[in-house]
């Protein structure tokens, strides 16, 4: 396997993506191959069909393989769904010498730390990220590292989510013939996508409307500070239509797609589809004002929900105000007038987001839609996880090759080892247990 490719599975409610991409030589991600097939086994976000998802896993998979004539071995998967939360926790270590500087290894004794926070039964930590710290008690420290200070805390922002979910995921990939590399939170991977560093500092929330699941990931001073999932998508609001206009769901995601509107001002009373009627029936006739009204229905209740979310961070201080507004990004951005709607319940600017802040000039049009933003981000996750591996390997060579040579020759400066996510962590746990399972 060529060392600088990566594949991102994004394993959705819809559906399953695979993509295989690469560096090009100006540091921008080419996008090799794609598949893409109708996600079976996945109820808002989570896996309820063990055989079902593999067959899809695979069908993916095997189109992304034939588009780039290469074979899949290493994926990146990214995690959402209903089960994940997140908490703000704050901790503290003492440490035992205060003549030393703050190191590597006090900031990991503090992370691991909130690893014995007591969680509900079968749920684990996915994630811990810093926020900022304390030192003896002076605030807002962005890297301790380097200073003097007795007591170091931080205020840590927690995901958690469902062990056997995430155990369930490991097992489809497995079973399919592929290699779990890495885990990554899926509203992160969106945010990786479609967000710039300018955005991140401003302050900006990042709402991916998938199919199953509504995810948020809300970034200020360039450090993600809260993340949510709401178990709704563009699913319910094809239900919706469906129930409404009592039509056969491929008819209520079809009206939807081509006509659907989340404005309802929009329509004319006399705009009207008609339907062809189920096996000689009368066809349907269906008022385009009244299909806007009820998608409208329903993207309100989803975006007050998110917008709850966006509140509990604490947009509404002045500290904390998301100059950037938000940015939308999923399959279900692409809903007409979205964004004036969004722009209506939040009064925050709103862009919609397309993947491409990072990838290849010339890449197809269809991978720079809003539908594909997760699975940029985890080829774009992979990638990033197969560079720290490089610089671990030539770390380990030079120590090696600095034992041999005489004594008098003086020390390189080390480079410093990137911190070790928590992520790849869980996925060397999820791995073992897939190990031992079977």
């Amino acid at each position: 396997m060529e060392n600088n490719i990566a594949v991102g599975l994004d394993i959705g409610t819809t559906k399953i993506v695979a993509m295989i991409g690469r560096k090009n030589e100006y540091g921008k991600v080419e996008i090799l191959g794609i598949g893409k097939s109708k996600s079976l086994g996945v109820h808002r976000g989570v896996v309820n069909n063990i055989t079902q998802t593999i067959q899809s896993i695979q069908l993916a998979a095997q189109e992304a393989e034939a588009a780039s004539e290469f074979k899949i071995e290493n994926v990146t998967v990214g995690i959402a769904g209903q089960h994940i939360r997140s908490l703000q926790h704050s901790d503290y270590i003492t440490r035992p010498n205060s003549d030393l500087v703050i190191d590597e290894e006090d900031i990991e004794r503090l992370i691991n730390q909130v690893h014995k926070l007591v969680m509900l039964p079968g749920e684990e930590i996915i994630h811990v990220l810093p926020q900022e710290y304390k030192v003896d008690g002076q605030a807002e420290i962005k890297e301790p590292i380097g200073m003097y200070g007795g007591r170091l805390e931080a205020n840590f922002h927690v995901v958690v989510g469902q062990v056997s979910s995430i155990r369930n995921v490991g097992r489809c990939i497995k079973s399919a013939g592929l290699n779990l590399e890495g885990i990554t939170l899926e509203p992160l991977a969106s945010a990786n996508a479609v967000l710039s560093q300018e955005e991140k500092e401003a302050g900006v929330a990042l709402i991916d409307i998938g199919g199953g699941t509504t995810d948020l990931a809300v970034f200020k001073d360039g450090i993600i500070r809260h993340t949510a999932v709401i178990p709704f998508g563009g699913n319910v609001i094809t239900e919706d239509i469906k129930e409404g206009c009592s039509i056969i769901e491929k008819q209520a995601e079809l009206l939807k797609i081509k006509f659907g509107s989340a404005w309802p001002g929009e329509n004319k009373e006399n705009e009207i589809v008609s339907i062809p009627g189920l096996r000689g029936r009368d066809p349907k006739e269906i008022t385009l004002k009244n299909l806007s009204k009820i998608i409208h229905a329903r993207v309100v209740e989803i975006v007050e929900q998110v917008y709850v979310e966006i509140k509990n961070y604490g947009h509404e201080e002045q500290k904390k105000k998301l100059i950037a507004g938000i940015v939308l990004t999923g399959g279900g951005a692409q809903l007409k007038h979205l964004k004036q709607l969004v722009e209506y319940i939040t009064g925050m600017d709103t862009r919609i987001g397309y993947p491409n802040e990072h990838l290849a000039g010339d890449s197809d049009d269809e991978i720079t839609s809003p539908l594909y933003a997760t699975a940029v981000g985890l080829v774009m996750d992979g990638l990033k996880r197969q560079e720290r591996k490089k610089a671990e390997k030539i770390e380990k060579q030079a120590e090696v090759e600095l034992q041999i040579e005489p004594e008098d020759v003086e020390e390189p400066p080390k480079p410093k080892p990137e911190r070790r996510s928590f992520l790849d962590k869980l996925t060397e746990r999820v791995k073992d247990f897939l190990d031992n399972a079977e």
